[in-house]
Order: C-alpha cells, then structure tokens, then sequence
C-alpha cells in the first residue's frame, strides 16, 4: 500500500481542482457558487485519489453553504486510511468580491490524529516560526506577545510585522499594534495562509494575531507543525456571542479556558498540510486562466521530514479526467 508520504504531493491535485473552480467565478458577486464549484472540483479530485478517506471537518456549513459532507469517505479506498479537514476556499468573500489572499488548503493525517475545533464562534489565535516555540503564551498580553516575538527574532519593533484579519473584533489589537509602531498586514479573509506564512522563510511576515474560526485553527495548525513553528488556540470569549455558545462547545469536549497548542490539534509525526492560491495573496499567487487551461500555484508541507514543495501546475482541460466533466 501506498504511505502517506509517498502519496502527500498528489494531495495538492485536490486542492488545485477546488482552486480552479473556485476561480471560475472571481468577482462575481456569488459567493454560493464559488464554494460550490470548488467543492465540486475536490470532489471529483478527490475520487482520483488513492486513499481510503474521510471528511472529518469541512468549513462552511455553519453559514449554510455549500461544503463536504461530516464524515463524508472521499478516495478510491485503495489507499492509506487517512483523515481530512478541508477548507475548499478559505476566502470566499474575497473570491467573490475579487479580492486577494483567498487559497484552497487541506489536512491530512491518520486517522484519530487531527483534533476538530467546532465551527461555532471564534478562537484566538498566534502563529509564529520555529523561534518562539516555548516562549508564548497566550495569557501574555498582546504588547507582551509582540515584545517577546522581536526579542527573540533579534529585531526591532518597527521592522517586526505581523498580519491579521480586518475585523471589527480587532480593533483593540490594531490599536495597541499601531502604538507599538509595527508594521501591519490586514487581510480581508485567509488566516490560514497568514499562519502559514510566518513560518516561510524569508517571507518578511513575523506573527498571525486575531481570532478566526476553528477548522480553519486546525488547518493552519498542521502546517505550522510541518514547518516546525510554533501555534497556540483558545477558545476566543465576546459579549457578543450566544450566550450557549460555551455550554455548547463543551458538550463536544472542547476546553474552553484551555490553550491548544500545534502538537495538540495535529498530532503524531505523519502529517500533510496542501494548499492552492485561488487569488494572488502573501503566500500564493492567484489562478490564471490560459487558452484551454489554468496556472495553479501550490504549497505542499509534510512530517516527518518536513519537506516544503512549491509547485507551479500548468493544466490542460480538454483531455483531463475532472475538468473536461466538469467545465
């Protein structure tokens, strides 16, 4: 039988079919058929893929939208018994509104391995390189977060950035950052690529800071551990939410005062994380559509060697087995 390992590069064919037909509808205003097509296209990737499969967590069906089904068994069933937690656009309002920073990522890992974090509400968030792994704590503050990131990245405060969602909810931590005189990247949607993207060296992108939701946590988390940084979540508190909401979470066994941390949501030694840009962000360019095809761009992340693979994916729709059926 094919290892997980072995199989990892062919995942990111997955997340390029989900990209592709997420990117066939940029800007339209649509954001329905933009996570349709892509779940459409990884779908049919996905029944092209040797693994034995399930779903255990898609993005998207808090919001009613169109997503992968719980549980769902994805693969030919010939392959390695492995789990799943796609998110087929991570962005789907910036695709809609033809906006940057929107991929297509997966996780991927043996079964049992990846620890779900309910899509009910928020969960806050920090991501940084190898560096800090130890040195964080989420009940520092978040002046004390970014001290301790510039101290032990050896830099100063002005040259450190650090990326975030632009959202409301934030807007304390933008002004606490902006008096700190960082330097920031505000993002209309993506936090998993933004955790991603300050374990990439050379990126010039230092820490991910914000509250998101939490497949995506999980998504992000696996890469993170593959790229050997460090990523720690916790159930993030509003006046603004369901007053149930963490009667609820803990119902499904989540802590809701505990910090987890990347070893804690993706766990083991075998794990996969793949992604494909759908539109141009700090980690991926963008899908480009050709005469009779599409440029993709992909990143793929494995333990336990920890190999990052970055491919550019020239496609040809008339003759290929997803395409031609579908486009």
């Amino acid at each position: 039988m094919v290892s997980l390992r072995a199989l990892a590069p062919s995942l990111t064919r997955i997340t390029i079919a989900a990209a592709v037909g997420a990117a066939l509808h940029i800007g339209q205003g649509n954001k329905e058929i933009v996570d349709q097509k892509a779940v459409d296209f990884s779908r049919a990737a996905f029944a092209q893929t040797d693994v034995d499969g399930e779903i255990i967590c898609c993005e998207g069906p808090k919001d009613n939208a169109p997503a992968f089904n719980r549980r769902e068994k994805v693969g030919t069933g010939r392959g390695p018994k492995v789990e799943f937690i796609m998110d087929p656009v991570d962005g789907t309002t910036a695709v809609s509104k033809g906006r940057k920073d929107a991929i297509s990522a997966l996780a991927c890992a043996p079964k049992g391995c990846l620890q779900v974090l309910p899509d009910d509400g928020y969960y806050f968030k920090v991501a940084a390189n190898g560096l800090l792994k130890g040195k964080l704590s989420l009940d520092m503050s978040v002046q004390e977060i970014v001290e301790t990131v510039a101290r032990e990245k050896d830099i100063r405060l002005r040259n450190l950035t650090v990326i975030m969602l632009e959202r409301e909810r934030h807007r304390p931590i933008l002004e606490i950052l902006r008096k700190m005189g960082v330097r920031i990247i505000l993002i209309p949607d993506g936090d998993i690529a933004a955790s991603v993207v300050t374990c990439i060296p050379d990126s010039g992108v230092d820490l991910l800071i914000g509250a998101g939701a939490g497949p995506e946590a999980t998504i992000g988390a696996t890469a993170v551990k593959c790229l050997g940084g460090t990523m720690l979540v916790k159930v993030w508190k509003s006046e603004k939410d369901d007053p149930n909401r963490l009667k609820r979470l803990e119902a499904v066994g989540v802590d809701v005062e505990k910090t987890y941390s990347e070893d804690e949501l993706a766990r083991g030694n075998v794990l996969v994380f793949a992604a494909s840009g759908v539109t141009k962000g700090e980690l991926l360019d963008g899908v480009r559509f050709i005469p009779g095809g599409a440029v993709v761009h992909s990143l793929c992340v494995r333990l336990p060697s920890g190999t990052l693979e970055r491919s550019e994916t020239i496609l040809r729709f008339k003759e290929h087995p997803v395409y031609q059926a579908l486009l």
